[in-house]
């Protein structure tokens, strides 16, 4: 499974003719390519390229004298084989804004559905136009509303447009877009586990809190969440059961009994405490949902939240154990 899109860089210096020798013919050898014109108007300082190929993928290529900076979803030609990778943040401002120009262009014109949506569009296309995953990614929120059962892919890209819309995982993009994955094959669960991470960051923020993901603890492991507000913090795990349709355990109830046990007996477990753990139900229909509420079941783990969210932003849920969080259930 290839990674979200990242830049190459080629130190060194770079003239019409090993462009022509270098990238272009080894493209067009191997799949096909066409040459040209960037566009949008490329940094001053480099000259601009842009290679479409026969299978629908696309390259970016800047350079000058002293260097060059590659990005594509296709095969890398040889001569960038052994050059650095570096994510969009990590590059010069003009070359990451004249890129991101260039791709949600393409992006947009390619899935027009996604144009009302800028800042979704932005935070994902590292996996929207990644080389396995640029079709699936779409899919998922295009025909599955994003994991959200009995909702319109309209009314979970508004609400996940609003999230992002906050810019408050901005800094961590490339890790927590990644997450989605890049599989040319849909993996609806491991895609619904990710925007799992996205829906309590969503919870948090909305209940005054300052977020921070991907947080490394002594065991090795990485919390999904510090969540501060006043000077005090609080770890914060996330697990997302997925519906008695699409698994072996047979009522909602063994199923978030089930998914929880499987974190808490594990990366929990090695912790040995201070971490509160998410269940999120948000792809349970209404009537598992329902029954979950009902019954309220433990989750092997203490504090613990359960939950379930609406595209509309309402949250219903329930808590095990004293959790030192601030929630509207």
């Amino acid at each position: 499974m290839a990674r979200p899109l990242r830049f190459r860089h080629a130190p060194g210096r770079w003239t019409e003719d090993r462009v022509v020798g270098q990238i272009y013919r080894d493209l067009d050898r191997n799949l096909g390519a066409t040459r040209g014109r960037p566009w949008f108007k490329q940094p001053e300082r480099y000259n601009g390229e842009r290679f479409e190929m026969d299978n629908g993928d696309v390259a970016l290529f800047l350079w000058n004298d002293d260097e060059a900076y590659w990005l594509g979803n296709t095969e890398t030609p040889e001569a960038l084989w052994r050059t650095e990778k570096y994510g969009f943040e990590a590059v010069p401002d003009d070359v990451a804004t004249w890129a991101t120009r260039e791709l949600t262009a393409q992006l947009h014109e390619e899935s027009p559905w996604l144009e009302p949506y800028p800042h979704l569009s932005w935070f994902f296309l590292p996996v929207f136009l990644s080389k396995d995953g640029r079709e699936t990614t779409r899919e998922f929120f295009d025909d599955h509303a994003a994991g959200f059962p009995d909702a319109t892919r309209e009314e979970a890209l508004e609400f996940y447009e609003s999230f992002f819309r906050t810019r408050v995982l901005d800094d961590w993009r490339e890790v927590m877009a990644g997450k989605l994955g890049t599989s040319e094959y849909l993996d609806h669960t491991r895609m619904t586990a990710a925007m799992g991470e996205f829906n309590v960051g969503h919870l948090l923020v909305e209940a005054g809190y300052e977020i921070e993901p991907e947080i490394e603890v002594s065991t090795g492991h990485a919390i999904d969440y510090r969540a501060g507000s006043g000077g005090d913090a609080v770890l914060v795990e996330v697990t997302r059961p997925t519906p008695t349709g699409d698994r072996r355990a047979g009522t909602p109830v063994a199923a978030v009994r089930d998914t929880a046990s499987t974190k808490s007996e594990g990366q929990l477990e090695e912790h040995g405490g201070g971490v509160v753990l998410f269940v999120d139900c948000s792809s349970f229909p209404d009537d598992e949902w329902r029954s979950v509420l009902a019954e309220q079941p433990e989750v092997h783990h203490r504090p613990a939240v359960v939950f379930r969210l609406r595209p509309s932003g309402r949250v219903e849920g329930y808590t095990k154990g004293s959790v030192p969080l601030d929630l509207p259930f």
